[in-house]
């Protein structure tokens, strides 16, 4: 299972910088940038509120699910 972050793309859809995201959102730097970059095994439903809230968009826009081939036939 492969979980894609697109963060980096609705960002820069919003034309919004990491720096006015991570004031907006509450969450450092450091963390939304391992965010963005796809570095993080785990996040908040809060943060992923924050941030969709702050995007104006869905959490859909953001985690793309992309199958692994071999659970494809299950």
């Amino acid at each position: 299972m492969a979980i894609i972050l697109r963060l980096d793309r609705v960002m820069a859809d919003r034309k919004i910088s990491l720096n006015e995201l991570s004031e907006k959102v509450g969450v450092s730097n450091v963390n939304l940038s391992k965010l963005k970059t796809g570095k993080v095994s785990a996040i908040r439903f809060s943060t992923l509120n924050a941030i969709c809230t702050a995007l104006a968009c869905q959490p859909g826009d953001i985690l793309e699910f992309i199958p692994d081939q071999e659970n494809t036939n299950i």
